[in-house]
């Protein structure tokens, strides 16, 4: 193509000097080894290499641009870490989702900085030179965990901090450093935050949590129903909440993306429509499951009668259901429960009675 050009003229100039820079660039980003291993173990990483070409990346070491027609390079299968191959020696920065397996717990005091003189100005996780004025690096703060990184160890990725939700029921992205963002985001549908311990004073100014809490409770007694009915079994009904699997375990336990969709407003809507679901097949669409409902034994009157609706209460021992004001007007005691303490009475005197010969 040079070639074609007019002799001596600025356009055959220009294409001379820009493929003199292409190649020096092309010599300069040329891996040192050809033959590299498909995998690589390095401070809890598997690293396997990447056969994909066309992807342009970013080295999560160096901070540069990785061209995958001419270079090799790995990405890590637990954190998805990405670097070139010469860089691989140099990385400091172990496997998050080692320490997501090793420490499933979130940092719960907000941005606990401890100041750059306790890191000696050096970058928390490479040790590079940094100072606040930029020089030699300059000092970013990660929200998360309130340490200092150089700009190679933090990009200012933003995160919703786990703290801020639940101390301010704050959902503003923050900056944070690599390794805390892909942490956050390997952490993020995991249910290890329970609400009622960390801060239970957050029900009495969240209307949305105890909405949402009040759903998971009624999913909670919904679940024998539909664990015991070959309809449901066979439509899947439960796997509704595949994604929320703790929501069929229990009632306390909350993930950092059911907080921030309960902020947004979103999982009250579907949690509502799922909930509406369970309860349709109960109660109308099934007469096995009808046929498990209660009658109020307190007045004998009014429909069937399930634990999760609104106006029922149930015994805590023997798990009969009752009309709301009936119960709590009734001053006697269950009747199912005077019941059974009749019957383990009249047992009792059975076996006590001496044999006749």
């Amino acid at each position: 193509m040079i070639q074609d050009l007019p002799e001596q003229s600025e356009k055959q100039k220009d294409a001379v000097v820009k493929l003199i820079h292409l190649r020096l660039k092309l010599q300069e980003l040329k891996d040192p080894e050809e033959d590299e291993p498909n995998i690589r173990c390095l401070l809890e990483h598997r690293f396997y290499k990447e056969k994909s070409k066309s992807v342009k990346q970013t080295c999560d070491k160096c901070n540069a641009i990785i061209w995958g027609l001419i270079q090799t390079w790995y990405t890590c299968t637990g954190c998805y870490y990405r670097c070139h191959s010469k860089c691989l020696n140099l990385i400091s920065r172990q496997c998050v989702r080692s320490k997501v397996s090793h420490q499933s717990e979130y940092e719960l005091n907000i941005c606990p900085e401890r100041g750059l003189d306790s890191q000696d100005y050096r970058c928390f996780e490479c040790r590079a030179p940094i100072s606040l004025r930029g020089i030699p690096s300059e000092a970013r703060q990660c929200d998360y965990t309130g340490q200092y990184y150089c700009s190679n160890c933090h990009w200012n990725d933003t995160a919703v901090i786990p703290a801020r939700v639940i101390h301010n029921w704050d959902i503003e992205p923050r900056k944070v450093c690599r390794s805390s963002t892909r942490f956050l985001a390997l952490m993020v549908w995991r249910p290890v935050l329970k609400l009622r311990e960390v801060n239970p004073l957050l029900f009495n100014y969240v209307e949305e949590l105890v909405e949402i809490r009040k759903l998971r409770q009624d999913i909670l007694l919904m679940k024998p129903y539909l664990l015991t009915c070959k309809e449901a079994l066979e439509a899947r009904l439960l796997l509704q909440l595949q994604d929320r699997q703790h929501f069929v375990e229990n009632d306390d336990m909350y993930s950092l993306q059911d907080l921030i969709d309960t902020k947004c407003g979103r999982l009250s809507s579907s949690l509502t429509e799922i909930h509406t679901t369970f309860a349709k097949h109960i109660k109308l669409d099934c007469e096995r499951c009808q046929a498990k409902g209660f009658v109020c034994e307190l007045c004998k009157e009014g429909d069937i009668l399930f634990p999760f609706d609104s106006h029922t209460s149930v015994c805590s021992d023997c798990s009969a259901v009752f009309h709301r004001d009936c119960y709590y007007d009734n001053s006697t005691t269950c009747p199912r429960c005077e019941r059974m303490s009749v019957r383990k009475r009249s047992l009792f005197r059975e076996d006590s009675q001496p044999e006749k010969d």
